[in-house]
């Protein structure tokens, strides 16, 4: 794999050391990222994936010592020493470097990685509903794209994959459909789109709020809404959306097989015909 990091003006290759052993980072989590893509040649919102890097940041109390315009051009400069064609993950991302539990906003030090990372095939996969929750918004940074979340998700991932599936799908606090353990998640009944409403436990992704944009202006109704597991599995169709696959079918739920349907199969068009212009 392909891998280069802008740190301190310059451009890196393979996986160089960044941090220390006290590093504030290394030993309190306070890190924040986002990610993007590039392929084909487009880089759908990534302004937008640059502009939440700076959204997240200070809610983690981390500074912001570049704008997201110069985020996007050093996003854009990285992409540009590969080829047009190459399938790329872009992660810029802000750590502390001092300070005692509380990070020292003075010390946040930015690193813009730009590595390849293939779009998976949409063949679908599996999911399962997990034992784990998302935390609710007076447990932890969840309006944070903050990297001290993901070792919940990775929690359900490997519960997942120890019952023989995929993905996880993970409920909130109260107990209803929050999000898959990697992407958000959709799904279809009698036409229209469902996906659960943006309540504060999990990110309302920018790729999520891209398709449900793209959907209503395609005539298709689509709800924000209190959804429950078991409408979830009596879903006519489950998609996700999600900066790394982008938009993705469910085939498997649980017990119960589905097939890619016409509200996945239009999504999936509609976002690819907007990430390249149309």
């Amino acid at each position: 794999m392909k891998a280069l990091h802008y740190i301190d003006g310059i451009w890196h290759e393979g996986n160089p050391p960044i941090m220390g052993p006290m590093t504030h980072a290394a030993w309190m989590a306070s890190v924040v990222f986002d990610g993007a893509r590039a392929f084909e040649g487009v880089a759908p919102d990534l302004d937008l994936h640059c502009a939440r890097l700076n959204e997240s940041a200070p809610r983690m109390g981390l500074g912001t010592p570049l704008s997201a315009g110069e985020i996007l051009e050093i996003a854009r400069e990285g992409t540009e020493k590969f080829p047009r064609d190459a399938e790329l993950y872009i992660r810029p991302m802000y750590y502390a470097e001092t300070g005692f539990v509380a990070p020292d906003p003075e010390s946040t030090r930015f690193v813009c990685s730009v590595f390849e990372a293939p779009i998976p095939a949409p063949s679908g996969f599996s999911a399962c509903l997990s034992s784990f929750r998302r935390p609710l918004h007076s447990m932890a940074p969840t309006d944070a794209k903050a990297s001290c979340l993901y070792p919940n998700s990775a929690r359900a991932l490997k519960e997942a994959a120890d019952k023989g599936f995929d993905n996880a799908v993970v409920l909130d606090g109260l107990g209803n459909v929050a999000e898959l353990a990697t992407a958000n998640i959709w799904m279809a009944k009698d036409g229209a789109a469902h996906t659960p409403v943006a309540n504060g436990t999990f990110l309302n992704g920018i790729t999520r709020q891209r398709v449900a944009r793209l959907l209503a202006d395609a005539g298709i109704k689509v709800y924000e809404r209190v959804i429950s597991y078991r409408e979830l599995k009596d879903a006519d169709e489950v998609f996700t959306t999600g900066n790394y696959g982008k938009v993705m079918p469910i085939n498997r739920l649980d017990e119960r097989d589905l097939q890619p349907g016409p509200v996945y199969t239009k999504a999936r068009e509609l976002y690819w015909a907007f990430a390249h212009g149309d």
